[in-house]
Order: C-alpha cells, then sequence, then structure tokens
C-alpha cells in the first residue's frame, strides 16, 4: 500500500527524497511495504556496496538484514522527523505512518535510528 499523492522528487542537499502532492494529516499510514529478508553473511557483503546505506537491520536481534521495497529506502533522515516507521518482523513489512501534519510540497522524513525522536548520532555523520 502506498498513498497515490507520494511522489519521489529532488532536494536541495540529499539527493532524492519522497514529497506529497496533498496535505496529509497527523496519524496517517502513507506506506506499508514488503521487505526482502538477508542474512547476516549477507549483510556482510551488502556493507561493501551502495546499498549499505538502504538496507535496515531486521529481526527482534537485529541478526539479519533488509531490502524494504516501495519508496521505503528514499526517505531521507531527519532527527525532527515528520514520520515514523514500523518493523513487522512476522508480516516482513515496514510500515511508515505521518507523527505531525505533512502539508502539500513537503518533503517526508524519517528517523534512522528508529524512534522518530531519537536524536543519537548516525553512522554516516561518524564518517
Amino acid at each position: 500500500m502506498l498513498k497515490p499523492y507520494l511522489f519521489v522528487d529532488d532536494t536541495n542537499a540529499m539527493g532524492r527524497g519522497v514529497f506529497t502532492r496533498e496535505r496529509i494529516p497527523a496519524g496517517t499510514v502513507v506506506e506499508l511495504s514488503p521487505v526482502i529478508v538477508m542474512s547476516g553473511d549477507d549483510r556482510v557483503h551488502l556493507d561493501k556496496t551502495a546499498l549499505h546505506d538502504y538496507i535496515f537491520e531486521w529481526g527482534k536481534n537485529r541478526d539479519k538484514c533488509c531490502m524494504a521495497l516501495g519508496l521505503i529506502p528514499i526517505y531521507n533522515h531527519s532527527y525532527k522527523s515528520n514520520c515514523e516507521y514500523f518493523m513487522d518482523y512476522e508480516d516482513n513489512t515496514i510500515m511508515v505512518k505521518t507523527v505531525s501534519v505533512i502539508n502539500k510540497g513537503e518533503e517526508l522524513f524519517i528517523n534512522y535510528n528508529g524512534d522518530w525522536d531519537d536524536t543519537t548520532k548516525l553512522w554516516f555523520e561518524a564518517r
């Protein structure tokens, strides 16, 4: 499930991102996408590729990884994100839900730490 008003466009500083053609109320599920689950061994190989920045740790023990389908890999990070995501390890899906109102034309952001308000420094900021 992907809301039809979402689209991908270029951003000023982050490559591409996910935007909306309509105002979205807080608490709206905007995407529910399947994931492709891979082993920890696969992750070792993926970490050596450009896909490293697009995969998610997966599983209750975080010992696997996954590649999300849909627009999930295109959402950019913000410590003040306007969306949050939820992983369903049984159904192998990721859901994105708004945490605040998002106005027409605005970019949708998730917090790569997993919790929408987590301010822990990210791996790519240490580079």
